[in-house]
């Protein structure tokens, strides 16, 4: 029996012989990591973290009555799986611009997987700092008597 030539014209073309498992192997990562946060969405659904118990107190509320940047980010949570997007807000606005963020760049992500492409995200120092900034206030405002509307 003798083998094909690669440069004869019944050569399987490489990327025809890679098809859909070089496609499934691309995806594999995005969709794990969505099959993660999936998961971890239903289980916050299903268990209730306004009934006591379930979860644990978040240590910087315990200790100094102060709120955290993710105060409230599991109650959040929990009404955003049952479709209660403005008790979502209320509980964690934060949290909530995280989710739709996660959502927008998990998207980018899997689109640029499934096309055979990395996804570069560099922002540099910049948008870091903000992105600090940003937590820093959110964190002070809703511990001040005036950021009453923040608190989860």
């Amino acid at each position: 029996m003798r083998g094909v030539n690669a440069d004869s014209p019944t050569a399987v073309p490489p990327d025809a012989r890679a098809g859909v498992p070089a496609l499934l192997r691309r995806s594999a990562v995005p969709a794990g990591v969505l099959a993660g946060v999936v998961g971890a969405f239903a289980y916050v659904g299903a268990v209730d973290p306004n009934e006591p118990g379930h979860y644990p107190v978040c240590p910087l509320l315990r200790y100094t009555g102060v709120y955290c940047p993710g105060c409230g980010g599991l109650r959040s949570a929990h009404a955003f799986v049952h479709g209660d997007f403005l008790a979502a807000l209320q509980d964690n606005a934060l949290a909530v611009a995280g989710y739709l963020g996660f959502a927008v760049v998990w998207a980018l992500w899997a689109l640029h997987a499934v096309r055979g492409r990395r996804l570069r995200f560099d922002p540099g120092p910049l948008p870091l700092w903000a992105l600090g900034a940003l937590l820093l206030v959110f964190t002070v405002v809703r511990n001040l008597p005036f950021g009453g509307w923040l608190h989860p």
